[in-house]
């Protein structure tokens, strides 16, 4: 996980309004302070002089001077805040805008608030949504595992169900208490899902899962493998059943039809790992979500 080893100092609190953003990061000087502070801390040892002590900005240049030898550190460098001229209080208003959101922020969104083209918009929420993916990772399942599979709808219409005509397949798998980890499938026959699941997902664990055929073998990969059957209106029957993935994606094609209209395929894995990072993070306070991000870039 992305900045587990790093100490975070920011506030604890539950929320974090954008009067706390403001407070905290009321200019680019002030958004690169804490860029530096996120990245290097209050002090380090300078990589030329191995010294340890502080590292003063530098005036008419986004970096900070060791204060023995004078050696450069661009905290910038290595991330897209380096290449582009937005500015970086707006890349972290815009950051500030995806943690604090439940259902996600258009293009649109970000070009009224932040006064700057469609194309720039569009770009800097396809970075950022990339960023999620990456903190949020793909560690390993275990415990008690719900799988289920769901159809997303692009802009061509399409049936209800199974083989829904123009949709995007794609496969939950979410851990009881704990993380959800999406993919995006070719199709949903048992050579494509059970691979998925054995890579993913400890052996031992108990899957709980709907009748659907393609999960049928899976016990005989050491799995204790239990089903629902939803065409029998079965919704639970004790602790099997797939409610918290179908919140998941109930939660999920509400926001995209009520914020994005549609998503292409093309993106869809950007779209569904902004959406694991908000799940997966529901614990954590929103300002170390926050932070988090800025770590990841």
């Amino acid at each position: 996980m992305v900045g587990s080893s790093l100490q975070l100092e920011t506030a604890m609190n539950k929320t974090f309004t954008i009067q706390d953003f403001f407070k905290r990061s009321p200019d680019d000087n002030a958004c690169l302070d804490h860029l530096m502070k996120l990245r290097y801390g209050d002090s380090l040892d300078c990589p030329k002089c191995g010294k340890h002590g502080h590292f003063t900005r530098i005036k008419k240049m986004p970096a900070y001077a060791c204060q023995w030898c004078g050696h450069h550190i661009h905290p910038m460098a290595g991330t897209p805040f380096e290449a582009t001229r937005t500015p970086l209080q707006s890349w972290f208003y815009a950051m500030y805008l995806f943690t604090t959101t439940r259902h996600g922020v258009p293009a649109k969104e970000l070009q009224r608030q932040l006064g700057i083209t469609y194309k720039t918009a569009w770009r800097m929420g396809h970075e950022i949504r990339k960023y999620m993916a990456k903190i949020d990772g793909d560690d390993g399942l275990s415990g008690h595992v719900e799988i289920d599979e769901t159809y997303v709808g692009g802009k061509r219409p399409g049936k209800r169900g199974r083989g829904a005509a123009g949709k995007t397949i794609v496969l939950g798998m979410v851990e009881r208490d704990g993380d959800i980890m999406t993919k995006v499938l070719p199709d949903t026959t048992r050579s494509t899902i059970h691979p998925l699941v054995e890579m993913n997902v400890q052996a031992g664990t108990v899957l709980s899962t709907d009748e659907f055929g393609s999960y049928i073998g899976l016990s005989k990969k050491g799995y204790i493998h239990n089903t629902v059957n939803h065409s029998a209106e079965e919704w639970a029957r004790d602790d099997t059943h797939v409610n918290t993935a179908e919140s998941f994606w109930s939660h999920f094609k509400n926001s995209v039809r009520g914020t994005h209209k549609s998503i292409s395929p093309k993106h869809m894995t950007k779209y569904l790992g902004e959406f694991e990072f908000r799940f997966n993070l529901r614990r954590d306070v929103t300002n170390r979500m926050f932070d988090l991000l800025i770590l990841a870039f």
